[in-house]
């Protein structure tokens, strides 16, 4: 049918104020819960004029098995520095293009340039924090309980005492790698006996255990639900300000077990197909200013990579040495680094077996 040039005009404005425009001016960003500012989301849609729609993962492993099932229409995604390495070899990235991110010059060295993204062709340093104990402290001093190593939650003559009491990250990477320090090994092991008895730790503990979580334990801890969480750093900020919130006469602590722990980073990295990669590197590079990045660490606890962020943290978080090992406790932190395919396939059995017995 021949359309006049009078009604082309007037499709056209009614499709405009419909707001089809506007919904293609859109991020998408999968990412961790509650893992930027709102405010920060806030000022980014202004500076763009775009939308901001994210959509929410608990675990590194929920986020690999969307992706590499075939979830389409994401363009920013925060995965730890270990899955990187695998999403990039499954061609699930997209190259960085740095001509368009000014502000990577206000990442610390030490951060930059790392084994699983050497120069940094897939991914940009976002955040880290350190997998560790939080625990109530009027509960544990009552029970006379010393939280120092990881054998507060895999020795059962420690548990026997809070039984019911303890989740756990439900993470194979987390645990088998907190099972590991706690024999004494690295978190990159790949021994196959080291595993099985790693295997065999977690097996002992797991009855003494309330549940395997990675979200929601943050309130556990706050109500006074839970009085240990194997978690992260900055979650376990988040519960002790959830406790002083909620007039609670206990505060929940930090306590860096004395064997060592796993420092994960966290990245941002652009999905190979996605929508809108324009935007995805303005959004990348907002986030690299040194403002916009300390917001996350006021409003988390989290550590930062960005040296150009130290200005606007908080004195009292920057003075957290769980949140900001001091050199000596950095040695005793490891990143986890990528498995292959064999390595991948022994730790998914292995997890298997420890969630069915």
């Amino acid at each position: 049918m021949k359309m006049s040039g009078q009604f082309l005009l007037w499709l056209v404005a009614v499709s405009v104020m419909s707001g089809c425009g506007e919904k293609e001016n859109v991020l998408h960003l999968y990412n961790w819960n509650q893992y930027i500012a709102p405010q920060t989301i806030e000022r980014f849609e202004q500076a763009c004029s775009c939308k901001v729609e994210q959509s929410f993962y608990a675990d590194n492993t929920e986020l690999m098995a969307k992706i590499t099932g075939g979830a389409k229409g994401y363009d920013v995604l925060v995965p730890t520095s270990n899955f990187v390495s695998d999403l990039s070899m499954g061609g699930y990235l997209q190259p960085v293009d740095k001509a368009q991110l000014p502000n990577l010059k206000n990442i610390a060295a030490g951060f930059m340039d790392t084994a699983f993204d050497p120069g940094n062709v897939y991914s940009v340093p976002y955040a880290y924090t350190v997998t560790m104990l939080g625990y109530n402290d009027l509960e544990m001093q009552k029970l006379g309980v010393t939280v120092d190593s990881w054998a507060a939650i895999f020795d059962p003559a420690i548990l026997e005492k809070i039984k019911g009491r303890v989740t756990v990250l439900d993470s194979p990477d987390e645990l088998t790698a907190a099972a590991l320090k706690y024999l004494g090994y690295s978190v990159n092991d790949r021994d196959p006996a080291h595993w099985e008895q790693a295997r065999e730790v977690i097996l002992k503990a797991k009855p003494y255990w309330a549940a395997f979580k990675s979200s929601g334990y943050i309130e556990l801890l706050a109500a006074g639900d839970i009085v240990l969480a194997h978690g992260y750093s900055s979650d376990i900020y988040l519960a002790d300000v959830g406790a002083q919130e909620a007039g609670k006469a206990f505060r929940i602590r930090h306590a860096l077990p004395r064997e060592g722990a796993v420092l994960a980073l966290d990245a941002l990295v652009i999905a190979r197909d996605a929508p809108r990669p324009d935007l995805a590197h303005q959004f990348i590079n907002f986030m690299l200013d040194g403002e916009n990045s300390a917001e996350l660490t006021n409003m988390l606890g989290s550590g930062n990579p960005n040296a150009a962020a130290m200005q606007f943290i908080a004195p009292e978080i920057k003075a957290m040495k769980a949140v900001f090992p001091d050199e000596e406790t950095a040695k005793t932190l490891e990143m986890l680094k990528p498995m292959n395919k064999d390595e991948r396939t022994m730790l998914n059995r292995i997890w298997t077996e420890i969630k069915v017995q």
